[in-house]
């Protein structure tokens, strides 16, 4: 059974997310701790409950999203997984902080990349690689068919979507995304996104503006 643990970090409200099992293996997706207190809320946590951190994935190469990349991997000599193309956009994000204020070391490069199909494998767990472009130009999402639930990212939020007035962003890829990949999903499954709270696949079918029909 996979546990999932959210984190709220940076000034745009991120969701990190360690997920678990029974081994205490872990992984960490998306770790935008900036602060200090932030770094240390992530780090306390993973020792308070003896966890072992594995690899450190993105979901997406926005700022919010990997504020925390430098941080991690060398506090757990960890290897990075993202979408090689997201490789440019994360050289970038440094850059684009200083438009937001935000003074961000730059994340090291992936060491492997990931794509539709690909399987992470953490403890005695697995996860799905689905790849759902639109609100990046590559952005994946993580589904696990045993624990019923998604990691979408930025791509479905609780009655909202992506933005896509980013670099890489396209209205019409996310709302197929969306429509031919996490819809397709059982309606009881859980969507653990980037910003806000969980919501339920069949929920936004109903009720997302963007996507209620």
């Amino acid at each position: 059974m996979i546990k999932v643990t959210t984190f709220e970090f940076n000034p745009f409200r991120e969701n990190t997310y360690i997920l678990s099992d029974e081994t205490n293996e872990c992984i960490i997706i998306d770790a935008g701790c900036y602060t200090t207190e932030e770094q240390d809320e992530l780090v306390n946590f993973i020792t308070e409950n003896n966890l072992k951190p594995i690899k450190l994935i993105d979901t997406h190469s926005h700022i919010d999203h990997i504020l925390g990349n430098k941080f991690i991997m060398e506090k757990y000599n960890l290897p990075l997984q993202l979408h090689q193309l997201e490789v440019e956009g994360l050289k970038q994000a440094h850059i684009y902080g200083t438009m937001w204020g935000i003074n961000m070391q730059p994340s090291p490069d992936p060491t492997s990349f990931l794509d539709e199909g690909d399987v992470v494998s953490f403890g005695t767990s697995t996860l799905k690689v689905l790849f759902t472009p639109g609100h990046s130009i590559a952005s994946i999402s993580f589904y696990s068919k045993e624990n019923n639930f998604i990691l979408s990212g930025d791509v479905l939020f609780n009655q909202s979507i992506g933005r896509t007035d980013l670099p890489g962003g396209n209205f019409e890829t996310l709302i197929n995304s969306i429509r031919t990949k996490l819809f397709t999903l059982p309606d009881d499954t859980t969507v653990y996104s980037g910003h806000g709270g969980p919501t339920k696949i069949g929920f936004e079918k109903k009720h997302n503006p963007f996507l209620s029909e």
